[in-house]
């Protein structure tokens, strides 16, 4: 069983930086993939962001590439997302969530077994 405990969310004008955190309890092995997910009031939850726990192969929705950063502390079991040039419409609640089988399908939020409580993103303009 992995918990997984989001935080670094809150309100910030365009163009700002946050970074949001994803501590895991619980043992995290090589094959799993870590992601990030988002959910914006009125939309379908949309994937953001992925990791490989081994290896640390990265993945990327075309929205945020070149804006956010996915990355882990292996001692620290924990994930990392640190959003730059942020846009209104990144305003959202994110999730982390655990594949512990590091599915092909990352982009997939049924392949996740393990989901965090959301954190608010608010983006002003």
């Amino acid at each position: 069983q992995v918990q997984l405990v989001e935080s670094g969310g809150g309100l910030v004008q365009a163009g700002g930086s946050l970074r949001l955190s994803c501590a895991a309890s619980g043992r995290i092995f090589s094959n799993y993939a870590m992601g990030w997910f988002r959910q914006a009031p009125g939309k379908e939850r949309e994937f953001v962001a992925a990791i490989r726990w081994s290896g640390g192969r990265t993945y990327y929705a075309d929205s945020v590439k070149g804006r956010f950063t996915i990355s882990r502390d292996n001692a620290k079991n924990t994930v990392y997302l640190q959003m730059n040039s942020l846009k209104p419409e990144d305003t959202a609640v994110y999730y982390c969530a655990a594949d512990p089988g590091g599915s092909y399908w990352y982009w997939n939020a049924n392949e996740y077994d393990y989901w965090g409580q959301g954190t608010q993103v608010t983006v002003s303009s």
